[in-house]
């Protein structure tokens, strides 16, 4: 791993630390919101500082001569970044469908749960965990660490391992393969294509899916769900 390399994985393990001290310096401040607007101003400054200075060092480090060569095509890349946003949404659908049957974990996870809640407080954390996050988490996932050990040890123990990691750093353990397999997906996208743009935007997009549904549009989703029950129950009841 080059020594750029080691900088950009530090720094991104400094941003995901960094968030209890901005928290406790706006507190120092006088900050007196909600516990999640808090959180959710404190996310935003850290991971938006954050991206800042992982896209710099990205941007002027020297190009991985393993994923310089034979690089897809502008058209094919296309195509695999539409491709591999639904074949990262079919890996969680496996995922959650393994979690179910094998080992009885429902569907839900409490990482995602508190990220909406802190979307819904500071709406900006949308634009942070649809965009700024992924970018960040491909660069590091699959352009360093993934990178790094394909060329040492070939894709499955490069894919499995950075997959591993790319779960643990979620601090959700008790569904860490809805991680685990999307990171496998998204590694074989980056070998597929050469190109790190293109796990980049599948990711961008399943993120951007989540809060779409979950926080954008969630109340209006509720509502509607909310109302086909209640005529399910009329229905229900006339016969």
């Amino acid at each position: 791993m080059s020594k750029r390399y080691w900088i950009i994985l530090i720094s991104f393990i400094v941003i995901q630390l960094a968030t209890s001290g901005t928290a406790a310096l706006l507190i120092a401040f006088g900050f007196s919101g909600t516990f999640d607007e808090l959180v959710g101003i404190s996310v935003a400054i850290t991971f938006s500082i954050g991206f800042l200075v992982i896209l710099y060092l990205t941007l002027t480090a020297k190009p991985d001569e393993e994923f310089s060569r034979n690089k897809a095509s502008v058209g094919e890349t296309i195509l695999w970044c539409i491709l591999g946003f639904f074949m990262v949404y079919a890996a969680q659908i496996v995922a959650n469908l393994i979690q179910i049957n094998l080992f009885g974990i429902e569907p839900g996870s409490e990482n995602t749960q508190d990220i909406v809640a802190w979307a819904t407080a500071v709406p900006f954390v949308i634009i942070v965990v649809s965009i700024l996050v992924p970018i960040m988490e491909e660069i590091v996932f699959r352009m360093v660490i993934f990178g790094s050990l394909y060329k040492r040890f070939g894709f499955w123990i490069a894919a499995l391992s950075s997959g591993f990691i790319f779960a643990l750093v979620h601090f959700d353990f008790q569904h860490l393969i809805v991680y685990m397999l999307p990171g496998i997906v998204f590694a074989y996208l980056y070998v597929k294509t050469k190109r790190i743009i293109v796990p980049i935007m599948a990711h961008v997009g399943i993120n951007s899916f989540v809060m779409l549904v979950q926080v954008v549009f969630g109340e209006d989703i509720e509502r509607i769900l909310e109302q086909m029950e209640n005529m399910q129950t009329i229905i229900g009841g006339l016969f």
